[in-house]
């Protein structure tokens, strides 16, 4: 079953780290969220593929929004 990586709050992405079907493990860094002028890694917290990414850079995201897919 895969995992669905979701911001945690009101950001905008600015950057991105990974690509679709690159693979990733646990603690790697998905994306790169700022807000409030703090840079906010998100990671990933299992082993396996991303199969999809939903943001893009310069983007705002809101809490709970889908960041990225991983299976």
């Amino acid at each position: 079953m895969g995992e669905e990586i979701r911001a945690e709050m009101v950001a905008n992405v600015w950057k991105v780290t990974v690509t679709e079907g690159q693979a990733v493990a646990d603690g790697d860094t998905v994306a790169i969220l700022e807000s409030m002028k703090m840079e906010i890694p998100v990671v990933c917290s299992t082993d396996g593929t991303v199969s999809a990414l939903h943001v893009a850079e310069g983007e705002a995201v809101q809490e709970g929004d889908l960041i990225a897919t991983i299976v």
